[in-house]
């Protein structure tokens, strides 16, 4: 894309929302809340108003027209705040209809497919805060918000900011993406053929059957691919029983997005299960101490504003952009008590696995305050299937899910749907139901109920697993035969 015109689009990403609203409302009228605006995007996608949008944002890249101050200046900063996440949404649309008009040097993605602005140019400003020499979490801020990643994704798309020119090469930054992403299935592989239960045919679902996972990996250079690379990788070194650099590898995970926390719970069990309890503490300290070296920079400045900035685990997420609860309403998705509930949910639901079902993958394990470490390795089932059931459980009960968030679990559901009794055809189908609900945009009623009748089977699947079956009961039961 040429400078010009990714600068006049750059200024109608900010302002064609409150242009396209002053187009409808008359003086003396009320102005519209986010909530209308966003009804209005949805409805010009049907009633052809982004056509207009269109108009206006070719007549302010030329300097013809220009945003009324009566919108800007009667509004407070939350209601501006929230018409920009309804300005993407335009600016999506229009660059798509002028895409036609760019040549393949001009923002063609790898792969053929046009890229399209989410995050990258967020993420590039938040870091060229650092660059610039602002340590203060609080002061942190891209087009789409402030700051809210710990500090290991700031070291990495500072060093990506450098490499793709001040993030303006975006090519590179796609090519650097696609060697992650080969690298990710790479290792992803190997902890696979380590465990020996997911089919051949299966490696082809995993990585050619999803658009979506392509997408994220590649064209939109979001950081949770990152995050999802060192959590592989620390899966795999537990695998070969080396827990200290394993967990160095998950804690950098966390450091780059909080997702990988996930993942805790049951890492906790499988440290006290192997280690017992003594040598749990150490390795838990290996968990936090990069968290606190890298942080020390912005720690020095501001200690609270980094803490709640990068692990504000009560951070309010937009219902327009939510995959799996487009079912309720938007007034009860913003319900602090819903999401308590869910939060309710997701802590009993995995206290119910860890009683009835984790415990009797460790017969020989009494679990207790006081645990000695165990004198031999433990089998790949016993390593994967918590954390990646831990996983599931939070996905399933997790209050907004984002298209991005598919990372989360895609490469872990092949392992947990050949974990279960299901038959191959209903383990297939159940994939294709989820890809379905992740490609739907923007999510319907019927995605999001798709999305969570695929949890729930699944879930309820892995409760009854043949791999919690104790191993001397299947060899009783054989006898009997």
């Amino acid at each position: 894309m040429s400078g010009s015109a990714q600068k006049g689009l750059t200024y109608v990403y900010v302002n064609v929302t409150p242009v396209l609203l002053y187009g409808s409302v008359q003086e003396g009228q009320q102005y519209p809340t986010a909530n209308m605006a966003n009804n209005i995007f949805y409805s010009s996608v049907h009633d052809g108003l982004s056509n207009f949008a269109v108009n206006v944002a070719n007549a302010l890249m030329v300097g013809s027209a220009s945003i009324p101050s009566e919108i800007t200046d009667k509004q407070d900063d939350e209601f501006i705040e929230e018409l920009h996440i309804v300005d993407e949404l335009y600016f999506a649309q229009i660059e798509s209809s002028q895409s036609e008009n760019l040549s393949d040097d001009d923002g063609v993605g790898v792969c053929y497919v046009k890229y399209t602005e989410i995050d990258w140019t967020a993420y590039m400003q938040e870091v060229e805060g650092v660059v610039n020499g602002t340590y203060d979490y609080l002061k942190l801020k891209g087009d789409t918000g402030p700051l809210v990643y710990p500090a290991g994704f700031v070291y990495i798309y500072t060093a990506l900011y450098y490499i793709t020119d001040h993030g303006t090469n975006i090519k590179l930054g796609q090519y650097i993406f696609a060697v992650l992403y080969i690298l990710s299935l790479v290792v992803i592989f190997d902890i696979y053929r380590r465990c020996k239960t997911i089919p051949p045919y299966a490696y082809i679902f995993m990585c050619c059957a999803s658009y979506r996972i392509h997408s994220i990996y590649i064209l939109r250079l979001f950081n949770d691919p990152i995050a999802m690379l060192f959590l592989y990788i620390a899966v795999d070194l537990f695998l070969q029983d080396k827990w200290s650099t394993g967990c160095l590898m998950f804690s950098l995970g966390v450091s780059v997005k909080m997702n990988v926390l996930l993942f805790a719970p049951a890492l906790l069990v499988l440290l006290l299960v192997r280690h017992g309890t003594m040598a749990t503490a150490k390795y838990l300290t290996i968990c936090a101490l990069p968290q606190i070296i890298l942080a020390i920079p912005f720690l020095l400045v501001n200690p609270w504003g980094y803490i709640i900035q990068s692990f504000n685990l009560g951070r309010q997420f937009f219902y327009i952009w939510t995959v799996n609860w487009r079912l309720v309403p938007e007034d009860l998705f913003l319900d602090k008590k819903f999401q308590l509930l869910l939060l309710a949910c997701h802590a009993v639901c995995l206290l119910l696995f860890f009683h009835f079902k984790w415990k009797r993958l460790y017969q020989c394990v009494r679990f207790r305050v006081w645990m000695k470490p165990l004198p031999h390795t433990l089998t790949s089932s016993q390593i994967i299937l918590p954390l990646f059931t831990a996983n599931f459980i939070g996905m399933c009960f997790s209050r907004s899910l984002h298209y991005q968030f598919y990372v989360w679990y895609f490469h872990t559901l092949h392992y947990i749907l050949w974990s279960t009794a299901l038959p191959s055809v209903v383990r297939i189908l159940l994939l294709g139901c989820i890809e379905l609900s992740w490609n739907t945009y923007p999510s319907t009623v019927f995605s999001s109920s798709l999305l969570h009748g695929s949890h729930f089977i699944i879930l309820t699947s892995l409760w009854w697993s043949p791999l919690y079956t104790p191993q001397k009961k299947v060899m009783v039961a054989s006898k009997m035969h």
